[in-house]
């Protein structure tokens, strides 16, 4: 990802520097468990722990002449820590470094992620949400006025959301916390499979049940597609706040700081950015899915075309997802809410809300659903076609105040009813 989107903590993990360190680490262990079983020599692995150093150069320099990363990372760490190196690797293939490695890059990546959704959680349920849990606002469907809600409930609705996210993501982690040192073509015919459960063990993942020459692809397609609905729930939260920043409606505003310009050509801008920003992202994220699942099908026991899907996906997704979270969770935390213009756009439309309670207590008082149903609608067009209250209009219908009288045709037009479970609701969500 280039720097504008990217955060050094995530940008580190996919770095070379890191991605050898994870290589040294994984022969380090082999080593150790192969010392353990009186397979090599005892004394290899404190040697390369002592004298092997990353040299990303180095490293380089050679895999442009054998054009293998592998060989050319094993032949540098060689001339570091001269022949007893030789021992490395022993009845390895490339693919249980590479592919332990990655795990292992996945699993950091995501225990990150894990910390940008718990700020999010905690913005919205510790500051936002119980500050607007009653703020009356009106529900669109369609984009059409519905019915009243309150802005707290839109944000309970995102703060669930992401709990289902965190609770995907764990799953996605914990599958793909693996790791295969089987050989080639995943029989062990030349390692121990002592070895793997030692390694998998000091490196904190589980044993890969049954590989391949590679661990199975499907455990990091799920990762990815968890990524992607990740990538989805901050595109929602983003179009909504982009939909109520706009001039007609305004119901809140993301925080414009004081030297802040919105456009070059008109002084008055204040644009939605940071959520037209997530939007865009969030649909790079997603970008990352199918490729990832297409990764599931390799030729017989390996292929690599997989291999340069990854060496994309895997930093791109994972650093454009904790970017788009931690920028949200600034976006919920300053965000500017304006309750009056909340309450002007619910009466906007001169009561037409409350149609639903009308044509409800019709239906109590003898009406047909149907005969219910039309007369109410008859008069909501007549109150938006004449922009009148909808009220002054039902009372003036003598078939309605006959099984009707105005004193509940008055209590139907207000919030009440509809404010009247939200605690419930809250409680539901945040376990209060």
């Amino acid at each position: 990802m280039i720097s504008r989107y990217s955060r050094k903590e995530l940008v580190s993990i996919w770095s070379e520097e890191n991605k050898y360190k994870i290589w040294l680490d994984v022969e380090i262990a082999a080593a150790e468990a192969m010392e353990k079983y009186k397979i090599i020599p005892k004394g290899v692995a404190s040697l390369v722990k002592k004298k092997g150093k990353i040299k990303v150069k180095r490293i380089h320099d050679i895999e442009a002449k054998v054009k293998h990363d592998v060989i050319a990372f094993l032949t540098s760490i060689t001339e570091q820590t001269g022949l007893k190196a030789r021992y490395l690797h022993q009845g390895m293939t490339s693919s249980d470094v590479l592919d332990t490695t990655l795990n292992i890059q996945l699993v950091q990546s995501g225990n990150i992620l894990l910390r940008d959704i718990d700020k999010i959680l905690s913005v919205l349920k510790k500051k936002q949400a119980k500050k607007y849990k009653l703020t009356p606002c009106i529900g669109r469907s369609h984009g059409i006025h519905a019915e009243p809600i309150t802005f707290g409930l839109k944000l309970a609705s995102f703060y669930e959301e992401f709990k289902r996210n965190k609770l995907r993501l764990k799953d996605a982690i914990e599958n793909v916390s693996t790791c295969a040192i089987s050989g080639a073509v995943g029989t062990f015919a030349n390692i121990n499979p002592k070895i793997e459960t030692y390694v998998a063990k000091k490196l904190k993942l589980k044993a890969e049940p049954i590989s391949t020459q590679i661990i199975p692809r499907d455990r990091h397609a799920h990762y990815f597609a968890v990524l992607g609905i990740i990538a989805g729930s901050v595109e929602r939260v983003a179009t909504e706040i982009r939909h109520l920043q706009r001039s007609e409606v305004y119901e809140l505003q993301e925080y414009f700081s004081k030297d802040q310009k919105g456009s070059s050509a008109m002084p008055h801008k204040k644009n939605p950015i940071l959520s037209e920003n997530l939007t865009g992202l969030a649909r790079m994220v997603r970008s990352y899915v199918i490729p990832a699942l297409e990764n599931i099908s390799l030729w017989h026991e390996r292929d690599i075309s997989h291999s340069s899907v990854e060496r994309n996906i895997g930093p791109d997704a994972n650093i454009t997802l904790d970017f788009a979270l931690v920028r949200l969770s600034g976006i919920l935390e300053k965000m500017i809410v304006y309750p009056k213009t909340m309450i002007k756009n619910l009466n906007l439309t001169r009561g037409l809300v409350f149609s639903q309670e009308v044509m409800l207590e019709l239906t109590k008082s003898g009406f047909a659903r149907e005969k219910a149903y039309r007369l109410v609608q008859s008069h909501a067009k007549a109150s938006f076609a004449k922009n009148t209250n909808l009220l002054t209009l039902l009372k003036s219908d003598k078939s309605i105040t006959s099984k009707i009288s105005e004193k509940r045709l008055d209590k139907i037009f207000t919030y009440d009813k509809h404010l009247k479970n939200v605690n419930y609701i809250f409680k539901r969500v945040f376990k209060l």
